[in-house]
């Protein structure tokens, strides 16, 4: 990973249009437009981190510092590099880093998303839920939840 540029941002704006569509077509929600300018609106460089792979734009993540902790945003990876373990070892990378710190982390997804599944393999549970969004907070040290059938040991990701 590294620092985010103020001209990363139509990069990332282009692959949050690509990655979200799915879901936001499935809820009814997509539109071309306003999916680029949240994120342009939202954007803050200083909180930002790219995610490379072989000297590669692959993705990016945001952890903005709020009241009492952290707001995971705009975590986005290219669709082809999704499910290959890539995004389990940012999540640890950016969560060892809260866990020595104390703080809470949370998180909005879609509902129906896969990323949800992602998000409570790490620690994540639902705190709040709405038609459209599930609000998710990840206490310090949090456990990942094992996979079903296992030996109640966290699953390795």
């Amino acid at each position: 990973m590294r620092p985010a540029r103020p001209a990363d941002v139509e990069a990332i704006a282009e692959l949050r249009a690509v990655v979200m569509r799915p879901d936001l077509e499935r809820l009814g929600r997509y539109d071309e437009h306003r999916v680029r300018q949240r994120l342009r609106d939202g954007f803050s460089p200083q909180h930002t981190s790219i995610i490379m792979t072989a000297s590669t734009f692959a993705g990016s993540v945001t952890l903005r510092p709020s009241g009492n902790g952290h707001w995971l945003e705009h975590f986005y990876l290219a669709p082809a590099l999704q499910g290959r373990g890539l995004g389990s070892a940012v999540l640890r990378t950016l969560l060892s880093r809260t866990d020595t710190s104390g703080d809470l982390v949370r998180l909005n997804v879609l509902q129906d998303s896969p990323a949800r599944h992602l998000y409570e393999r790490h620690g994540f549970t639902v705190e709040t839920q709405d038609e459209i969004d599930i609000f998710m907070v990840r206490r310090p040290g949090a456990d990942a939840l094992p996979q079903a059938g296992s030996s109640g040991n966290p699953p390795a990701v």
